[in-house]
C-alpha cells in the first residue's frame, strides 16, 4: 500500500477527492497532511478521517522543512502530493524525496506555470490569453515552480465562458479526476520516466 503525504493551503477539494475515490481505496493510505497554515479548512477533512496534520514554515507554532523531512521518513511516506500547496518547496526537500513529488496544476503547462501562478491568478491569465481550452496537468516536483516532468494532463474546452471563475469551476472537476488517476498509476508502478519524457501504462 502505497503511503501518502498530502500537501494543502485552502479547503482541500483534491484531498477529499483522493480520500473518497473508490479506485484508491485498496490502494493508498494517507498518513499525513501538510500545510502552510496554522489551520486551513482541509485540516478538517484530514481530521475526519483521523490523519495526522502539520503546519510547516518559519513561525511561531510551525515546523521547519527539515524537521519535516524527519517526520515523514519516519513514516515511510513513498509519496508526496501537492494539492493546492502554494509555496515553494525549498531545494533541499525535493532533493531528499527526488522523483517522490508530485503537484496538481490548474493549467495546461508549461503554460500558465511560474511563480505567482496559482488558485485564481492562473485563471484569470488563462481568461485574458483569449485561450479556448484550459486543464489541468500533474508533474513532478522539482527545484523550480512548475517545470518538472509533466505526468498527465486533462483538457477541457472554455470557448464558452464569460468570467475566470467559470474556468476555475470546470477545471477543478478536471482536477478531481486526474490526480486520483496519476496515484493509481504510481501505486501500480505504471509511470516510467525513459528519455526525459514520463510514460503511463493504460
Amino acid at each position: 500500500m502505497l503511503a501518502l503525504a498530502v500537501f494543502v493551503s485552502g479547503r482541500g477539494s483534491n484531498l477529499r477527492a483522493v480520500l473518497d475515490s473508490p479506485a484508491l481505496k485498496n490502494l493508498i493510505r494517507v498518513n499525513a497532511v501538510v500545510g502552510d497554515k496554522l489551520y486551513c479548512p482541509a485540516f478538517d477533512i484530514a481530521k475526519n478521517f483521523s490523519i495526522p496534520v502539520y503546519s510547516v514554515g518559519k513561525k511561531d507554532g510551525f515546523i521547519s522543512f527539515d524537521d519535516l523531512e524527519v517526520i515523514l521518513k519516519d513514516f515511510k511516506i513513498d509519496l508526496i502530493v501537492l494539492a493546492g500547496f502554494l509555496k515553494l518547496i525549498p531545494d533541499n526537500f525535493v532533493r531528499a524525496f527526488r522523483n517522490k513529488i508530485i503537484n496538481i496544476h490548474p493549467a495546461l503547462l508549461p503554460s500558465f506555470g511560474g511563480s505567482g501562478m496559482y488558485g485564481m491568478n492562473v485563471h484569470k491569465a488563462v481568461f485574458e490569453s483569449s485561450a479556448q481550452v484550459s486543464g489541468a496537468s500533474v508533474h513532478f516536483v522539482d527545484e523550480t515552480y512548475d517545470t518538472g516532468r509533466i505526468i498527465a494532463q486533462r483538457c477541457v474546452d472554455i470557448s464558452d465562458i464569460k468570467s475566470p471563475e467559470e474556468i476555475a469551476e470546470r477545471v477543478l472537476s478536471i482536477e478531481h479526476h486526474l490526480l486520483p488517476y496519476v496515484i493509481e498509476k504510481i501505486a501500480l508502478g505504471k509511470v516510467f520516466v525513459e528519455n526525459n519524457r514520463v510514460r503511463v501504462e493504460t
